[in-house]
């Protein structure tokens, strides 16, 4: 009999998230975003992208024009800042818009204004102990704490996280490398979560396939989600996160982290984290290797993708 009724529970669980995957429907906009002048593709991309409060689109590349600006239509304005940017995220200090991103190649977080000026860079913190040296520094994704505390995902590096304070002062380092709870097999997005009754870190452990709460002083809490196709990033708007997967697919969690939708699912597993898939194999509405995402102000989705050409997505919510 229990296990009769363990068996019910079981089946009882899975219909609730075959449900709330259904809560939530997209519709691809194919072609949405401009080409750049004289018709040239984005360009390689091993970054994100970050919405400022205009509703402008701000898209890295490894190219020398560094990060991409879109109108909220679509249309490019201009570009600014340094090229190789891993992920980026868009906060108000003081009442203006700063980014805040990791450049893994060049072991570094750095600030910038929204123009692309720089206005200070956080480099390998010898006291951690953690590296051999600063080449051992490779931060994946930067977020910051309602104190002004940052926290540096080291997913490329050391696999800890570094907590800073506010003036950048090393303060401590978490996590470690390991594939059981509370390490990281590759931590590769970071975002302050504050949906619930306390902020915590909602953290992309990508390679270990699944994203995971932390709290702010560095103790793991819990796994979100699990068995995932390499998460790379969290974007949180309002009561929803969306979660690009590399290997093909785009997943958006609720605040109690059930799954409301996943979209873009490429069933071509030789498609999925393909860095050089060619252009004619691409399929509008299909992703090949998300790796940044982001919600805009209506929940639309933006997806920018790990690929040698660049490639961006619109996602419609459904009314």
């Amino acid at each position: 009999m229990q296990r009769l009724k363990q068996s019910l529970l079981a089946i009882v669980s899975l219909l609730s998230l075959r449900v709330s995957a259904e809560t939530l429907k997209y519709e691809n906009v194919p072609n949405f975003f401009d080409k750049l002048p004289g018709g040239q593709a984005q360009g390689p991309c091993h970054g994100g992208v970050a919405i400022d409060k205009a509703g402008n689109h701000y898209v890295t590349t490894d190219t020398p024009r560094g990060i991409l600006v879109f109108s909220p239509d679509g249309k490019f304005l201009r570009a600014v800042g340094p090229t190789k940017i891993h992920a980026l995220e868009i906060r108000e200090e003081n009442g203006a818009e700063v980014i805040y991103a990791a450049r893994p190649s060049e072991h570094e977080v750095i600030k910038l204004k929204l123009d692309g000026t720089q206005e200070w860079a956080i480099k390998y913190p010898e006291e951690s102990g953690k590296c051999q040296d600063a080449s051992g520094f490779k931060p994946c994704a930067v977020t910051v704490g309602p104190d002004g505390s940052i926290f540096v995902a080291d997913g490329y590096g050391s696999n800890f996280i570094y907590k800073f304070d506010q003036e950048r002062k090393f303060l401590k380092a978490f996590g470690s490398p390991g594939v059981e709870e509370g390490k990281f097999k590759t931590c590769h997005g970071i975002a302050l979560d504050t949906r619930g009754e306390k902020p915590l870190l909602f953290v992309c452990n990508r390679n270990a396939n699944r994203v995971e709460y932390w709290d702010l002083d560095g103790n793991f809490v819990k796994v979100i989600q699990k068995d995932l196709r390499m998460p790379a990033a969290v974007h949180i708007r309002g009561d929803d996160a969306v979660v690009p997967e590399l290997q093909g697919r785009v997943t958006v969690l609720d605040k109690s982290g059930a799954i409301t939708a996943q979209v873009g699912d490429n069933p071509d597993a030789k498609q999925r984290a393909n860095f050089g898939l060619a252009q004619d194999k691409w399929t509008d509405g299909i992703t090949n290797s998300p790796h940044g995402a982001a919600l805009d102000k209506d929940g639309n989705l933006i997806v920018t993708e790990w690929s040698a050409f660049g490639r961006l997505h619109k996602f419609l919510k459904k009314k």
